[in-house]
């Protein structure tokens, strides 16, 4: 009996991990924030999807370091530490936090030593509407590794987000 009970706990955390890390929740997740921007939704690309997976793979299979692809994307990274079931929310609220130390007004970012805003003008960049996120635990026990890529890209010198 406690095997089976065992097991049941065990498929229910990895089914709630899995139910934070769908395609409608990265979508969702971005679309809040874009909201509170009057910015329209992104949608979900599968083509930019198996981008992301494939790149998530490669860093999971290797040194799980966030550098980024250099791909034709924008791109946001996160990177948490094992021994937590790091989910989408996390990546995504970690980079709308930085929505903080974004100046609207002047189109700069005045956040401290060590701090951006890019990774949240990219969540809000009106131009980008369409994204592909993966999640990947790190070989090793290396933590977790998750990317979202947006086409088209933002982040254009120059441009406001929104």
């Amino acid at each position: 009996m406690a095997v089976a009970w065992l097991a049941l706990a065990l498929a229910m955390a990895a089914t709630s991990v899995a139910a934070q890390n769908t395609a409608q929740d990265f979508v969702n997740l971005h679309n809040s924030p874009r909201a509170d921007v009057a910015v329209a939704g992104v949608t979900w690309n599968a083509t930019v999807a198996a981008y992301a997976q494939s790149y998530a793979d490669q860093r999971a299979a290797g040194d799980c370091q966030l550098v980024h692809s250099g791909g034709p994307y924008g791109e946001n990274l996160f990177w948490g530490s094992s021994g937590h079931a790091w989910a989408a929310s996390d990546a995504v609220g970690a980079w709308v936090a930085e929505k903080q130390y974004y100046d609207h007004a002047t189109n700069t970012c005045s956040a401290p030593s060590g701090k951006s805003c890019g990774h949240y003008t990219q969540v809000v960049w009106r131009a980008s509407v369409s994204i592909g996120c993966a999640r990947v635990v790190c070989s090793n026990n290396g933590g977790v590794f998750i990317i979202c890529n947006y086409s088209p890209p933002g982040n254009v010198v120059g441009q406001s987000p929104y």
